[in-house]
């Protein structure tokens, strides 16, 4: 997932193919940032935006799908959490909840949108600093919290070993094997390689109107290839499973950019059709009464149908309405909420249900009230000083943004 703090440009409506501008407000140092829209010697003029607050909503939406999906759409863990299945706790949501794992696929479109977006016209070391300081600070909290509390003796819950802890920090635990402490972190990793992809292919050149087209282009292609030849080395690189919900979110942000350019649509359009076949393929199973659960392919094609279509509409400027101050607080937390809310999740549902005995539900809305409440203090006493730190030790003040 893309975590919170770039400010979203509204598009123009009506605008055809010639360069634009797009300026960005960033919350963490609340400096403009200008950007080139078209291809070299294009000129822009700077027009202030307001945030697409209703993306922040859409984020904290797919983080509580995610959520859900934890505390009742599955098995593992969160049975020894609840004391038996949540099939027993959930007996008809939890057949819902188990399509709540879609909004990581969600969470991936919104980052091909925004990552396209905040790196139009940046180099590529403030293309850097951005990241950097948007993910590391919650994270090393979220890595520290959660290791610190699972070496609790009240908790039941097994610590991973300190190496491996330190290892964390990096981010890169998944390739070096050893044993994470986020569960979620291997989103992390996915949006890691999108980084790099994206960086050398379009930040590091120049980001371009037909340098983006190209890079969607190759990778949907290479992704494909990779899939067909199954090379471990291609598959890890290219993505194939993932790539099409980053590049339709590229394909987005080019449609937000000109709602007339039928290459972007297209670009969108594949990117679907690939993305709710990866979908299908990896959450659907024949029907078998041993199975948790059972995912309705036609349920999973209408979730991501609705997730794109979701980014798509904000793109084009018909969520307008939804100008709501709270939706900018509500992305800001949806980041470290996610972090943290899977394992501190488990600990306050076997808290607050074998406990205290609350009820099922009562227990699921006070485990996500809790979450949010710890992503709101990290957000104000973690990201509030560390992410202006970070950003400015990486990008000095002298750095100007093209």
């Amino acid at each position: 997932m893309i975590p919170p703090g770039t400010t979203l440009p509204k598009p123009i409506p009506g605008a055809g193919t010639s360069a634009r501008t797009h300026t960005t407000t960033d919350t963490a140092t609340n400096t403009a940032t200008k950007g080139r829209a078209g291809g070299a010697g294009s000129r822009a003029s700077p027009r202030a935006r307001s945030r697409l607050r209703a993306l922040d909503g859409l984020r904290l939406v797919a983080a509580l799908m995610v959520a859900v999906y934890h505390y009742g759409g599955r098995d593992g863990e969160i049975s020894e959490a609840w004391g038996n299945s949540p099939a027993l706790q959930f007996p008809t949501a939890h057949a819902w909840f188990a399509y709540g794992c879609l909004g990581v696929q969600i969470f991936f479109v919104i980052s091909g949108f925004v990552i396209c977006m905040s790196g139009w016209g940046r180099p590529l070391r403030s293309f850097f600093a951005s990241r950097a300081s948007r993910l590391l600070p919650s994270y090393w909290a979220a890595v520290l919290l959660v290791t610190a509390v699972f070496a609790l003796p009240v908790v039941a819950y097994e610590a991973v070993s300190p190496s491996d802890a330190l290892v964390n920090l990096t981010m890169l635990q998944q390739p070096l094997g050893a044993d994470r402490v986020l569960g979620v972190c291997w989103t992390l990793w996915a949006e890691l390689r999108f980084y790099a992809l994206f960086a050398l292919c379009v930040v590091l050149p120049g980001a371009t109107r037909a340098r983006v087209v190209l890079f969607c282009a190759v990778w949907t292609l290479a992704a494909a290839v990779s899939q067909a030849a199954d090379m471990p080395l291609l598959d890890l690189v290219l993505m194939p499973e993932y790539a099409p919900y980053f590049i339709g979110g590229i394909g987005v942000y080019l449609v937000h950019r000109d709602r007339r350019d039928l290459t972007a649509w297209g670009i969108v359009g594949v990117s679907w059709l690939i993305g709710q076949h990866y979908a299908v393929a990896q959450l659907w199973h024949a029907p078998d009464p041993g199975a948790f659960s059972y995912r309705s392919s036609l349920v999973i094609i209408a979730v991501v149908t609705a997730g794109f279509a979701a980014v798509l509409l904000i793109a084009l400027g018909r969520l307008e309405w939804m100008d709501w101050r709270w939706l900018t607080v509500a992305g800001a937390l949806t980041y470290p909420f996610y972090l943290v809310h899977e394992h501190l999740g488990w600990v306050s549902v076997q808290a607050l249900h074998q406990g205290l005995g609350l009820p099922s539900y009562a227990t699921l809305a006070l485990t996500v009230a809790a979450m949010l409440a710890l992503a709101w203090l990290l957000n104000r006493f973690v990201e509030g000083w560390l992410t202006p730190l970070i950003r400015t030790g990486l990008s000095p003040a002298r750095l100007d943004l093209k």
